[in-house]
């Protein structure tokens, strides 16, 4: 044995993993929205098209 503890399991400071969720959060709510703009729109320029 080296002598060395071993670490058990002391958490990381969350504020990095955390501001890493928010901005997954964020961009899944934006793609969200531009995907159901998008299926909003599709029937309309159909509609058009007939």
């Amino acid at each position: 044995m080296t002598g060395k503890t071993p670490k058990t399991g002391v958490p990381k400071p969350s504020g990095t993993r955390e501001e890493r969720l928010k901005q997954a959060l964020k961009a899944n709510l934006a793609r969200r929205k531009a995907q159901a703009r998008a299926r909003e729109d599709k029937p309309k320029g159909q509609e058009e098209q007939n």
